[in-house]
């Protein structure tokens, strides 16, 4: 069977959330935080490059650690700085600077920095701090998430942040700023003097053009999307600016990639300029599919939590890369990819969350897969989790030494992978364990096939079915019993004819 590659796309004791992929030379390249397996903070592990060359998806590979958060002079062991979500871009002078928040905390306090390299995947050096054209920090708004681009030999950089309240929580008439301001002043160290004397207001997504020492600002920075609570009467009403920005340049259009006030998507804006004139577009991908052919929020398909990433277009091909919840948290971040379609007017529908991902089409019923490669985890009602355990008992993703499951499969739970290419008379094996005592009803898309018994077993087994299908299709796993089971694996084997 030729090599395939699923969501996740990296291996599965890997977590490279908020991933930024690039493409230099002949491999695209993935720059993103990184989260610990069963962790329980954000990007608690040095930097790492993930890639893979553009022609092969399949192969992906990282030469070791690109950067530690102790070549930053500004880190701090005692205030636990964490280094956020990065991006890259190479330089006119052919060298790759890697541009990062460093913070922790729980503040969003850090300036901005950058670390270069003459490799794209690094060993990145420390190159300094994000600068004033008086040699002090960068302070302007909340310097987070920075995205970078080099725009025909004009660097300029993007970045920002803003609170995300649920918008049932949102008083009619909104939040008064003397009930905001003390929690910024909290969370961003800043005074009350700063904040009153910032008159586009400090949250929001912002841009600036860098000199040649790809350190030092132009000007002041320029505000290009408002974040949720000034958002009220512009194009972002709705879909208003939270974190996680990203910045694309296609044909003449600039497309401004962000994570939204409701966190578990990933809209896009455009404009003719870099610096003004965004206009809210739609919605790239949600890690619960949220919106999707009409999908409301307490239907979501997998539990969601933050999103962040961005498109690239990779041999032909575009994809938005974005990533998924894991562990009952928020704090083990899986990368995802999916295709999306740039339509002759510019626009990009709404990515489907899919088990294929970067395979150029439909995995093939044959062989054993991870359970974990999901795209549809859900009991009915999945929660949003933000930055804190999730306490109801759901079926998720978890891991326990060197294996990789799910866990907390219960009645009414169901599970989906989209999509595999069936050829005939072929035998679904499932490997499983827990006290459940039930059957496992099987869909291929609507179509119930078959349901197998489950009975109580503490150790992993084996349970099969017959399955005859020709074409592609999503397969479906729906529980009705008691108690619960884990899932390690599934596999296919393909019953073919003697020729």
């Amino acid at each position: 069977m030729k090599k395939q590659v699923y969501n996740p796309y990296l291996p599965l004791n890997v977590y490279i959330p908020d991933g930024e992929p690039h493409v230099f030379g002949d491999r695209v390249y993935v720059y993103g935080s990184h989260d610990q397996e069963g962790g329980h903070d954000f990007c608690v592990l040095d930097y790492e490059v993930w890639s893979a060359p553009v022609d092969d998806l399949t192969n992906w590979s990282c030469p070791g650690v690109a950067y530690r958060a102790k070549q930053d002079p500004d880190w701090n062991e005692k205030r636990g700085y964490a280094m956020y979500a990065p991006d890259c871009v190479r330089g006119n002078d052919g060298r790759y600077y890697l541009y990062y928040a460093l913070a922790g905390g729980g503040l969003f306090t850090g300036n901005l920095h950058a670390a270069v390299s003459d490799r794209p995947d690094g060993p990145f050096a420390y190159h300094g701090c994000v600068r004033k054209p008086d040699g002090t920090p960068l302070t302007t708004f909340i310097t987070f998430d920075p995205a970078v681009i080099n725009d025909g030999g004009v660097i300029r950089l993007y970045y920002g942040w803003s609170l995300a309240v649920p918008a049932e929580r949102v008083p009619t008439g909104g939040v008064p700023m003397d009930r905001l301001k003390p929690v910024m002043m909290q969370l961003f160290e800043k005074s009350a003097e700063e904040i009153d004397g910032t008159p586009e207001g400090i949250m929001g997504a912002n841009t600036v053009e860098l000199m040649d020492d790809m350190l030092t600002v132009k000007r002041r920075p320029v505000r290009i999307a408002p974040g949720q609570f000034d958002a009220d009467g512009t194009s972002f009403q709705g879909h208003a600016f939270f974190e996680g920005s990203s910045i694309r340049k296609i044909g003449d259009t600039y497309y401004f990639i962000y994570s939204s006030e409701h966190q578990h998507e990933l809209c896009y804006a455009t404009s003719k300029s870099p610096d003004r004139d965004f206009v809210f577009c739609g919605v790239l991908v949600s890690n619960g599919d949220i919106g999707l052919n009409g999908r409301a929020p307490q239907d979501r398909l997998m539990m969601t939590g933050n999103s962040h990433g961005s498109i690239e277009n990779i041999g032909g091909q575009w994809y938005v890369f974005y990533h998924r919840q894991t562990h009952l948290n928020t704090f083990s971040r899986q990368g995802c990819a999916e295709k999306i379609t740039l339509l002759p007017d510019g626009s990009i529908p709404q990515a489907e969350m899919t088990s294929c991902g970067l395979n150029g089409g439909p995995l093939i019923a044959e062989g054993v897969y991870p359970a974990s490669i999901c795209c549809c985890l859900t009991n009915g009602h999945m929660p949003h989790t933000d930055q804190q355990d999730c306490q109801e008992p759901i079926p998720h993703i978890t891991h326990a030494g060197q294996e990789h499951f799910l866990a907390g499969i219960a009645d009414g739970t169901c599970i989906g992978y989209k999509s595999f290419a069936f050829d005939g008379d072929t035998t679904l094996t499932l490997t499983l364990r827990g006290p459940a005592n039930g059957r496992l009803h099987i869909l291929l898309n609507d179509m119930e096939q078959e349901a197998v018994h489950i009975a109580a077993d503490s150790a992993w087994h084996s349970v099969s079915l017959r399955l005859n299908a020709r074409g592609v299709y999503a397969l479906y796993l729906k529980y009705e019993g008691e108690a619960y089971f884990d899932m390690r694996e599934f596999s296919f084997f393909a019953h073919h004819a003697p020729s």
